[in-house]
């Protein structure tokens, strides 16, 4: 795919001006809203290779490679950043090139208070457009806070003045502080001129109205070959000290909509470290329940395409798939009605929803983050491996076992 070289700023009808991705629950690479069905997230090589080379039963697992976008950095005469997208000719036809002149005025207000004068402890951003987003959402019922709160320490972003971490939002507030931390070092790093290539694809949750995403780190091992002897240490102790070495799955981040309060309750990576063998099976509870009951029906389905996936690793000889992701979701609103006002991953006409991934109306489950994933095959492989990934087999086996055995009440 041929990228652009140059910039072409005088012609507005190229640019796409990108938005913060709001259903982002885990992870620390800002991931970004392109169109209604489309996101984006800066490009690693080895993940692209993995999405072009991609064994065909995994498919229906993984969300939709729509190829490669430009992006750079604008800051206007406020001081306000702005992440721009140039898209490719091969990618218009396909991909919603509509003005977005709303979301300037997002990432202008995320980035509007610059903390480089002065030790603050927290910037504020006052989100209008955002909240006009939020009303949008779950039938404009959604209780809106007024602004939020970005610390410096990462482990009480979602903390009150008193140290306590309020979990109801209308929106999961983790994405946002991706996106401020990654316009931050972007501009601290690079001119405004300077061309970065992301990776477009599928927005999973897009056929959703209320989306309840749980974000999960696979494996026992989340390091990856080409790790410095520091970052493969740090990891090996999260590993230890969480269940990802009991169990084999860690949660990273969730947001679960609520019926009885018409809001999100949103849980991040950090209190998913913290979590016994047991809490985790708790957080599962959480996650299937609304506030006002427990969704059982969804049990079924999730381990039938959980059961499904296995089925597919156990079949991948030599690849690994470390410190990937796996995605559980499923609609919140049990009633939805279809709306042709749909921002973000909300609600959409059936017809729009495209075949990969799963069939089941209720539940979707997919893999993401492949930076880390090498295989016999892959260029950028430093070991070679025999067999299937076992940790992430065990850690599938044991999210199985969680699931069913809610579903028996024990």
């Amino acid at each position: 795919m041929v990228v652009q070289n140059n910039l072409d700023l005088g012609d507005s009808r190229k640019w796409i001006i990108l938005e913060p991705f709001i259903h982002q629950v885990g992870g620390h690479m800002s991931m970004m809203k392109y169109d209604d069905y489309t996101v984006c997230k800066p490009l690693v090589s080895q993940e692209q290779w993995f999405y072009e080379t991609l064994p065909a039963a995994m498919k229906r697992f993984t969300p939709q490679y729509k190829g490669i976008v430009s992006v750079h950095l604008k800051k206007d005469s406020m001081g306000n950043l702005s992440l721009i997208a140039c898209p490719q000719t091969d990618n218009r036809s396909s991909l919603d090139n509509a003005s977005k002149e709303s979301s300037m005025t997002i990432w202008q207000k995320l980035n509007q208070a610059n903390t480089s004068s002065g030790d603050h402890t927290f910037v504020k951003w006052n989100h209008g457009p955002l909240t006009n987003t939020a009303k949008d959402s779950c039938q404009g019922k959604a209780v809106l806070q007024t602004d939020l709160q970005y610390h410096r320490d990462v482990s009480s972003i979602m903390e009150d003045a008193n140290g306590n971490q309020p979990e109801k939002n209308s929106y999961n507030p983790w994405g946002l502080y991706c996106h401020k931390q990654h316009l931050n070092r972007m501009s601290s790093k690079y001119n405004e001129n300077k061309l970065h290539q992301f990776l477009l694809l599928e927005n999973v949750v897009s056929k959703y109205k209320c989306p309840c995403i749980l974000d999960l780190k696979m494996g026992t091992r989340q390091h990856g070959d080409d790790a410095s002897e520091e970052k493969k240490a740090r990891q090996i102790k999260k590993c230890e000290q969480s269940t990802s070495a009991s169990l084999g799955a860690r949660i990273c981040g969730m947001q679960v909509y609520q019926a009885d309060t018409v809001q999100y309750l949103c849980k991040d990576k950090y209190y998913g470290r913290k979590l016994s063998p047991d809490g985790f099976r708790q957080a599962l509870l959480q996650f299937l329940h609304n506030g006002n009951r427990l969704r059982t029906d969804l049990v079924e389905p999730i381990v039938s395409q959980l059961k499904a996936l296995l089925s597919v690793i156990k079949k991948q000889n030599s690849y690994r798939f470390y410190s990937s992701s796996l995605l559980i979701n499923y609609e919140g609103l049990e009633k939805a009605t279809p709306s042709d006002n749909h921002p973000q991953g909300h609600c959409q006409h059936t017809s729009c929803s495209v075949p990969h991934g799963n069939s089941h109306p209720k539940v979707d489950v997919r893999m993401i983050d492949f930076a880390h994933t090498t295989n016999k095959g892959s260029r950028f492989n430093h070991t070679i491996y025999e067999g299937p990934d076992h940790g992430y087999i065990f850690g599938l086996e044991n999210l199985i076992k969680t699931f069913q055995s809610i579903s028996v009440g024990e």
